[in-house]
């Protein structure tokens, strides 16, 4: 079963930044197009950044363009979510989640997902 763990969520104050990452396992990496997600409770999930298998294309939500970077390094099995000049509403649970061949935006083209990281931004 492919496995997805994320870590690096944690509390920093606005303006500040984290990086993300989500170690990959169980699967063929550079054969998955990977995202991150946020959820907020009782909010649906909200797609936030996109990376292609080979990493030659990105997408990126508007809420976070220019302030997010994702990326992923194929030989460590690792997707990453550099995130700068976070604003209190950048506060969710973030996940990332696999899907194999060509990317997608919706939550639910996505058939694997990680437990998730909660980042928290205080004003």
């Amino acid at each position: 079963q492919v496995q997805l763990v994320e870590s690096g969520g944690g509390l920093v104050q606005a303006g500040g930044s984290l990086r993300l990452s989500c170690a990959a396992s169980r699967l063929t990496f550079d054969a998955y197009s990977m995202a991150w997600f946020r959820q907020v409770p009782g909010k649906e999930t909200e797609f936030v950044a996109g990376i292609s298998d080979l990493g030659d294309n990105r997408n990126y939500a508007d809420s976070v363009k220019g302030r997010f970077t994702i990326s992923r390094d194929n030989a460590k099995n690792t997707l990453y979510l550099q995130m700068s000049s976070l604003k209190p509403e950048d506060t969710a649970v973030y996940y990332c989640a696999a899907r194999p061949g060509s990317f997608r935006a919706r939550p639910g083209d996505y058939a694997f997902w990680g437990q998730g990281t909660q980042v928290t931004v205080s004003s």
